[in-house]
């Protein structure tokens, strides 16, 4: 497919390339064409520092210092499923989700290939987002229970979400210097939540270790050792102001675990009703 087709946008409909330009019209993107773009790892670092969220929103979502993830995330932006052809893929990374004050922080492992990385929103339009966004819903933490694409009029009530590396990563799998080189984006938001947050909820052991890894960045008391991964896992973790805040492990709602019952819906409501 020639990268320069337009095609239209499954809720607005207007017409975008694949992957989509920073500021020009795709609901819910928080960039422009001047904001500034990481290429390498301490461009992440700088531009992660001594902005608004809304700014590091924008700045994540056109973030280009990992180039394997880069030309991984913008191939199949181009090549698509088969199922999706004729849609605009967003092709870029996936910035956090929800409101800032929220008191519940989601951290998940990076945006799907055909899910996120298609609609420019974190967990949407793909089976991981289904389970995930029916259980918020039933939490009373989203108002409504899909998530089919960004301008869908989704919103979050009370939880925040983000990835641990923004890209969709080739198998899911993000290497160790890519997740080096996104961790100051999770610093960031981070430092946003840490005012408001209560309680940390991690999908799968790699978004565990993600945010174990930036709250020690931040500053905040860890157990010792180490707390261990598992669904269910609790640690209570404390801010430099002496606030404790729950960390709390949760299976990752991946097509492998739900479909193979691994992760049920019960189980995941259960993980929700304690944050």
């Amino acid at each position: 497919m020639d990268r320069a087709e337009l095609l239209p946008h499954p809720v607005t409909g207007q017409l975008f390339p694949s992957p989509v330009p920073p500021g020009t019209g795709w609901p819910e993107d928080p960039a422009t064409p001047s904001t500034p773009v990481a290429h390498t790892a301490d461009d992440v670092l700088g531009l992660s520092r001594d902005a608004s969220p809304a700014e590091i929103a924008a700045r994540i979502s056109v973030c280009r210092a990992c180039p394997r993830l880069v030309e991984w995330r913008e191939l199949v932006a181009v090549q698509k499923r088969a199922s999706f052809a004729g849609q605009p893929y967003w092709g870029r990374p996936a910035p956090a989700l929800g409101p800032v004050d929220a008191p519940v922080l989601i951290v998940g492992l990076a945006p799907a290939a055909n899910g996120a990385n298609r609609t420019g929103r974190n967990f949407t339009g793909d089976r991981s987002g289904d389970w995930l966004y029916a259980a918020l819903y039933r939490a009373g933490m989203a108002t409504q229970p899909t998530a089919l694409h960004a301008g869908d009029g989704l919103r979050l009530l009370g939880v925040r979400i983000v990835a641990t590396v923004r890209c969709a990563p080739p198998q899911n799998k993000p290497t160790t210097d890519e997740k080096r080189t996104c961790a100051p984006w999770l610093d960031a938001d981070l430092a946003f939540s840490a005012p408001h947050v209560r309680s940390i909820m991690c999908l799968g052991s790699i978004g565990w270790d993600a945010a174990l890894g930036a709250v020690r960045h931040a500053g905040w008391e860890v157990p010792r050792p180490k707390p261990k991964f598992g669904h269910g896992a609790r640690a209570v973790l404390r801010t430099p102001d002496g606030r404790e805040v729950q960390l709390v492990g949760c299976y990752h709602v991946s097509q492998q675990n739900t479909f193979t019952g691994k992760l049920t819906e019960d189980m995941l409501d259960e993980v929700l009703r304690s944050l």
